[in-house]
């Protein structure tokens, strides 16, 4: 049995996608109302609309359900991990997968290690890359990235015909990777959403993927796992489409507009933390800085675009 913590978008995509292939699944959500309209009309409605849940998929409210589970994939949002991990002790023990991307604010911690300190017992994997809900859900061809210390069993455990799982034991550089892209991806919608053009973004995602890369060799993380899915790949996806949270955010931004603030923004958080991990590790990054100086309203849209653009001619 696979359990499944978070009936969002995502998370109910991942339950659809192992459930079609005729495994017992346990999707838990913490609204009991979702839940038994879940159960009612065998859809998540809400959440990924047009989507049947397969028959061998369960919905619950209680964590001991999942108790006994081959993994649990923790599909929540990044700010929620922390204190959800330590409000559930019952998981400890369990193989926990984050699904999540980002970096704690608090800790500047990423989400295995969250995991690692608040369940010491359990064994952790991140799975990161680029993905879209609706398409995992439709069963569209996805590549993913799952990384941890030993996972070939549960690299076929959560793989199926149209999610084809990597598998890496840098840790590190896959977290990374799945945070910062997010971080780049407001850039390039602040881009986009301003008017500057494709060129202006292939170039900010050209300089953004430079700068994901020195963080993560900083940290630990290896140069050719930023090079694949959770970095290079996922930065590419949520620069270029609209269905990416992070990337119409940065249009909004860019456009002048206002953003829904019931939409889940992780790069929002991720850019301040990341922006207090650079200075304390004396880290060039310019993009990241700027992102987290617009959000915070420190600086204007046109004062952010004019300091980048007149950053001293180096080389490549």
């Amino acid at each position: 049995m696979i359990g499944i913590i978070g009936a969002g978008a995502f998370g109910t995509a991942l339950a659809v996608a192992l459930g079609r292939e005729g495994r017992e699944v346990r999707l838990w959500a913490r609204d009991t109302a979702h839940i038994a309209d879940m159960a009612r009309t065998g859809a998540n409605e809400a959440r990924l609309p047009g989507v049947i849940l397969p028959k061998t998929v369960s919905v619950t409210a209680e964590i001991a359900d999942l108790a006994g589970a081959d993994a649990v994939l923790l599909s929540l949002p990044m700010r929620a991990l922390r204190d959800f991990l330590r409000a559930n002790p019952g998981l400890n023990g369990l193989p926990l997968v984050a699904c999540c991307k980002g970096i704690d604010l608090a800790t500047l911690q990423g989400p295995t290690a969250l995991i690692a300190a608040a369940c010491p017992e359990s064994p952790f994997a991140i799975l990161t890359g680029p993905s879209f809900a609706a398409d995992i859900a439709r069963g569209l061809p996805t590549a993913l990235t799952l990384a941890c210390a030993e996972g070939e069993a549960l690299q076929h455990l959560l793989s199926t015909r149209s999610l084809r799982l990597y598998r890496t034991t840098d840790v590190i550089g896959a977290e990374l990777g799945g945070a910062l892209k997010n971080v780049i991806a407001i850039a390039a919608g602040i881009v986009m959403g301003a008017g500057l053009g494709d060129s202006a973004r292939a170039a900010l995602m050209t300089r953004g993927y430079a700068e994901m890369t020195r963080l993560a060799l900083a940290l630990g993380g290896r140069a050719e796992t930023l090079a694949g899915l959770s970095g290079f790949g996922d930065l590419v996806l949520t620069c270029t489409s609209a269905q990416s949270r992070n990337f119409r955010f940065g249009q909004a931004l860019g456009a002048g507009q206002v953003f829904d603030p019931t939409v889940t923004v992780e790069g929002a958080a991720t850019a301040k933390a990341v922006t207090n991990m650079a200075e304390k590790l004396q880290i060039d990054m310019p993009i990241t800085g700027m992102i987290a100086a617009l959000i915070q309203n420190q600086i204007t849209l046109p004062q952010a675009i004019t300091a980048l653009l007149t950053r001293p001619l180096k080389q490549e």
